[in-house]
């Protein structure tokens, strides 16, 4: 069993071409390909999404992803959830899954520990609710200034960021495995880690201060991240994943 492990695809799966990851032949769905956030392959359901989502069912690997911010969370909740490798999981399609907040997996004799979500950057001119009288001339003013916005349930979803009942889901898994795990896999990093990189350019949040948390009290091997659109190693086994498709 192989497990490869990479950055923000939003929605654009051309990465898993055989021209490019030329490692999935002689792959099966027994072999496993993570993806740390921002899928963003469940956002509007047009035929050309369920096209995309079709191909990479037909790739010879099990595709699986955590949440980022730009997903669409109204879609991914209608999702059935069902128990898989030790965690509760959301199908898109038979091999493509989504593995939810607060769960630890077995997959291959290795446990893994996975908390999607963050914090989106792309904000800073405001949210705007798609029934507010004056959402187009709102609109019209932050398009003509370049603002970076987005709609309410349209390109942004409150729950970009875990519930109270998910971090309460997350600790007593942690606990139940006596908080030691060989792989952390997320969308965002600690907010130390976040501090590091960034030289105090993104703010912390409830997130990335719970994620500190789990970085003091766990033990882990590696840690997988992406949301940064980079790649870098921190600390030795913090790695921050845009483009690259590492085996672990």
């Amino acid at each position: 069993m192989a497990v490869f492990i990479t950055g923000d695809v939003h929605g654009d799966f051309s990465r898993f071409k055989k021209e490019v990851f030329y490692e999935q032949a002689g792959l099966t769905k027994d072999d496993y390909v993570i993806i740390c956030g921002d899928f963003g392959g469940v956002w509007d359901g047009s035929p050309r999404e369920r096209h995309w989502l079709d191909w990479l069912e037909a790739r010879p690997f099990t595709t699986l992803f955590v949440s980022g911010n730009h997903e669409n969370f109204d879609m991914l909740a209608a999702l059935p959830k069902e128990e898989w490798h030790g965690g509760e999981i959301q199908r898109v399609r038979p091999s493509v899954i989504l593995l939810m907040r607060g769960q630890v997996y077995d997959i291959g004799g290795k446990k893994f520990f996975t908390m999607g979500g963050a914090s989106s950057h792309d904000i800073s001119g405001g949210i705007l609710e798609p029934d507010d009288p004056e959402f187009r001339k709102k609109r019209k003013r932050l398009e003509a200034g370049g603002a970076l916005y987005r709609v309410n349930h349209h390109s942004w979803w409150a729950a970009e960021l875990p519930s109270e009942a998910e971090y309460q889901t997350a600790r007593a898994n942690l606990e139940k495995h006596g908080w030691a795990v060989d792989y952390i896999v997320t969308h965002c990093c600690p907010t130390s880690v976040q501090d590091e990189l960034s030289g105090g350019a993104f703010q912390a949040d409830h997130l990335t201060d719970f994620l500190d948390e789990v970085a003091q009290r766990c033990q882990f091997r590696y840690w997988f991240f992406g949301h940064y659109h980079d790649n870098g190693v921190v600390r030795e086994k913090y790695v921050l994943l845009y483009e690259q498709i590492v085996e672990l």
